[in-house]
């Protein structure tokens, strides 16, 4: 059974963020909020934690889109091949917030990251609660968006909802209040030119 803990981004628990950490770094899941939708969480840096997801998902691992949870920009040369100074400059005028952008993964990411394409997901997100994990975690978090089953409905929104689908699967599930039903903005910036794959939350920032 999932542990079911209320978190408020204004008020949050550092023993509880604490404890959460500890489980991730041993290979656990946790179902958190971000700026936009929920997402399945895990140590980017335990091995298997990336099987396991895909696992959850039912996905192959080039299928799965994984993307890592980053702190700031500060850590990008440790997972990223080198970007343009035209692709960092709309990425420090965006970030943290509601974006993905695809970029060419170096060798430090695991191969069943990198997919096919050997590309990375990366995002910094504007939220509390996902940001004090990060901190305390020391690292950047993998992640993957939770959909909802429903055909109406693209994403589970309400965290009573998402425990009831999946308290049998992973180790924590957070209650940061109700979450988006659109999911980030993505943009590839693998190449010279950075192209709008999905419109979605911040797009009106560009």
């Amino acid at each position: 059974m999932s542990e079911f803990i209320e978190i408020r981004p204004h008020n949050i628990n550092s023993k509880t963020i604490r404890e959460i950490v500890q489980v991730l770094r041993k290979g656990g899941l946790a179902i958190i909020p971000t700026d936009s939708i929920y997402a399945i969480v895990g140590d980017l840096h335990h091995r298997g934690v990336m099987e396991k997801i895909c696992k959850l998902l039912d996905k192959k691992p080039n299928k799965a889109n994984l993307s890592i949870l980053c702190k700031d920009l500060s850590n990008l040369s440790e997972y990223t091949s080198p970007i343009s100074n035209p692709t960092y400059k709309v990425m420090n005028r965006v970030l943290p917030g509601p974006f993905t952008f695809i970029l060419k993964a170096n060798n430090n990411v695991p191969k069943i990251f990198r997919q096919n394409k050997k590309t990375i997901g990366i995002r910094v997100p504007d939220n509390a609660i996902c940001q004090a994990l990060i901190v305390e975690l020391g690292n950047p978090l993998v992640c993957s968006s939770i959909h909802s089953e429903d055909e109406i409905q693209e994403y589970l929104t309400e965290p009573e909802e998402i425990f009831e689908v999946w308290q049998n699967k992973v180790e924590y599930i957070i209650d940061g209040e109700a979450g988006q039903n659109v999911g980030t903005t993505v943009l590839d910036a693998s190449e010279d030119e950075i192209e709008l794959v999905r419109e979605g939350l911040g797009i009106d920032q560009l």
